[in-house]
């Protein structure tokens, strides 16, 4: 398979997983008007650059990770907790969205460098 047709499968991939987090969001009983705010806290994340690359890297990544936006929505499910799933349903949604849009995991080098390849290059 050609490096082109993997990149459109990841990309939809992407878009099916942001997609996800944002029917999640409504099935859940998140409201339009909490939506996008919620949609963009997760970038808040972004002010652990302040300390450096090596601390912004790891706090963006804890905010920006499937493992812990799944583990979010699963032990919101367990817990019967509705804020903790609309957490992670959010969570789902931002992080496809943002993978969609070339942005992912952050090596702590710079901000711009990233699993999906250095921000700006494409």
């Amino acid at each position: 398979m050609s490096p082109g047709i993997v990149a459109v499968i990841l990309r939809a991939e992407s878009v099916a997983i942001g997609a996800a987090g944002v029917v999640l969001w409504f099935a859940q009983g998140g409201t339009l008007i909490w939506l996008v705010p919620a949609f963009l806290a997760p970038d808040l994340s972004i002010a652990g650059y302040v300390a450096g690359p090596r601390i912004g890297a790891v706090v963006y990544n804890l905010a920006h990770n499937l493992v812990v936006a799944l583990a979010a929505l699963g032990l919101g499910f367990l817990l019967a907790s509705t804020p903790l799933v609309l957490a992670g349903a959010i969570l789902i949604g931002h992080i496809g969205m943002d993978r969609t849009s070339g942005f992912g995991l952050k090596y702590a080098t710079s901000f711009q460098d990233t699993h999906l390849g250095r921000i700006g290059r494409r």
